[in-house]
């Protein structure tokens, strides 16, 4: 596992997007496709604002999403209307290529296995995802695999749904999924994160981001969240 200190969050935004580009060339070029996975929050906006001016293969670009909450469409607590907002708004990417989360589904089960059947057909059976985008919580929870919830046990799904957390379900990418990634970006940032940073360094299984595999993983940290 590496990691990088940035001076803040609009660096650590920055060179993500230049990482991720970089990886996406690389990606296309030698297997014919990329496929990239994608969390929400404040500093992957940024992210992926950046990521708009980049010079990116877009029509060999699949987008899916790391995780969602359950919302109606359109809803601002929702992951796609900020990606919609920050970074689909901004380029070519073929709309038959971002994969959303089908969170609007009556049968919420179901729609977790079609989406892991969605995953198989972009990216292989079992599907790899070329680069994975992870936060990390302050209660050490990274996607929506958050402390407690049974979606830590599960061994044998590649998405999954949770239990309710923070007033939302959410569907999920689970370990198997995300730790077969060919790379894993961390991006966190904020004071609030330096000892979950500092346990995901030292791959600190009694948090749910420590147990993410660390091979080929890069982590960009802003200095309030690495002050040292």
């Amino acid at each position: 596992m590496q990691c990088e200190i940035c001076s803040d969050v609009d660096a650590v935004a920055q060179r993500a997007a230049e990482f991720i580009a970089a990886e996406a060339r690389a990606g296309a070029d030698a297997r014919g496709r990329f496929v990239l996975a994608v969390s929400g929050g404040t500093t992957p906006w940024l992210m992926l604002r950046a990521l708009a001016e980049q010079d990116v293969p877009w029509s060999k670009l699949h987008l899916v999403q790391v995780d969602e909450r359950v919302a109606p469409a359109g809803d601002p607590d929702r992951n796609l209307t900020h990606l919609h907002q920050s970074l689909l708004e901004h380029t070519p990417l073929p709309r038959e290529q971002i994969h959303a989360m089908p969170v609007e589904e009556a049968n919420l089960a179901s729609a977790a296995g079609h989406y892991a059947d969605t995953l198989r057909q972009i990216a292989g059976a079992p599907a790899v995802l070329d680069l994975a985008h992870l936060g990390l919580g302050p209660d050490g929870h990274t996607a929506s695999l958050v402390p407690g919830d049974p979606v830590l046990q599960i061994v044998d799904a590649d998405v999954a749904l949770t239990g309710e957390y923070q007033g939302r379900r959410r569907m999920t990418l689970t370990y198997p999924m995300l730790n077969r990634a060919r790379r894993i970006l961390w991006l966190v940032s904020g004071h609030a994160k330096v000892e979950m940073l500092k346990r995901l360094r030292e791959g600190d299984p009694a948090i749910p981001a420590g147990r993410i595999s660390r091979h080929q993983a890069l982590i960009l940290a802003d200095r309030d969240a690495a002050p040292t």
